[in-house]
């Protein structure tokens, strides 16, 4: 014969919680969005179906999440549901079930997660692949700087005579100088940067050259590359900066006063 249960007044614990669910006017989906539990696992506490949840452990800790979220005391549903699946639920409730943290439809979506993955691969293919062509370009030559090139020095130099072109001056490196007409106006005084120019004005009469490091300055008459104006680290003025005079050497120009640079202090 069937062992009988004594039946009482007091409402069970699925009664319970959807009394407090329905005074606090919240719906099944509320408490699922709430405590992140499957909603029809809710609805088997609800209703007692013990046979549609997982484990114990797991069913215990769905209840007082549940009762958390409409104001009961987790404890006492906690240890009341233990008395009633103790009573009622057979022993041999698979345990294995597996527990669901969340609401499968709540997860992110594997094709969203296999795309992610694949674009991570994707950057590191790329960055590797970039990575290996400047590896491999290393000894390239640097791409050349946005201003004005000297002229190469294997351009052969024209003939003194037949020089004719404007006048250019372009800095090696760093240098200061002076541009000015002979005996008459100054036309340029300052220093020119790594890559810069300097036209000699066309109307320039007779423009004469002062620097102290001729070295620094690649001239050219039109096409043609000019010779050095002074040896290096030496003050070099009154040079004559007309194309003939400038292919010929420096031939023709005034008075020229070279002078040592004055050493750098140490």
């Amino acid at each position: 014969m069937d062992e009988e249960l004594v039946e009482t007044d007091m409402p069970t614990v699925g009664e319970r919680l959807r009394a407090a669910r329905e005074e606090k006017g919240m719906r099944l989906e509320d408490i699922a969005a709430q405590t992140r539990i499957p909603q029809r696992h809710l609805e088997s506490l609800e209703t007692a179906s013990w046979d549609k949840l997982p484990a114990p452990t797991y069913t215990t800790g769905f209840a007082k999440s549940y009762a958390s979220a409409v104001g009961l005391d987790r404890v006492e549903i906690g240890d009341q549901l233990r008395a009633e699946m103790g009573g009622q639920r057979p022993v041999t409730v698979a345990a294995a079930e597996v527990y669901e943290s969340a609401d499968p439809a709540r997860t992110m979506p594997k094709w969203l997660v296999l795309g992610a993955v694949a674009a991570v691969i994707l950057l590191i293919v790329v960055m590797s692949l970039l990575s290996r062509r400047e590896l491999e370009g290393g000894d390239a030559p640097a791409p050349a700087p946005p201003v004005a090139q000297a002229p190469a020095t294997n351009v052969p130099a024209a003939d003194p005579a037949t020089a004719s072109g404007p006048v250019v001056l372009t800095a090696a490196e760093p240098v200061w100088l002076q541009v000015y007409e002979q005996g008459g106006k100054q036309l340029f005084s300052g220093e020119l940067a790594a890559g810069q120019v300097y036209a000699v004005p066309a109307e320039a009469k007779a423009p004469m050259l002062k620097t102290g490091k001729p070295e620094a300055l690649r001239i050219s008459v039109g096409s043609a590359a000019a010779p050095a104006v002074g040896p290096a680290a030496t003050t070099i003025r009154d040079v004559s900066l007309l194309g003939p005079d400038l292919m010929r050497g420096g031939a023709g120009s005034g008075p020229a006063a070279a002078t040592p640079a004055p050493a750098t202090p140490q």
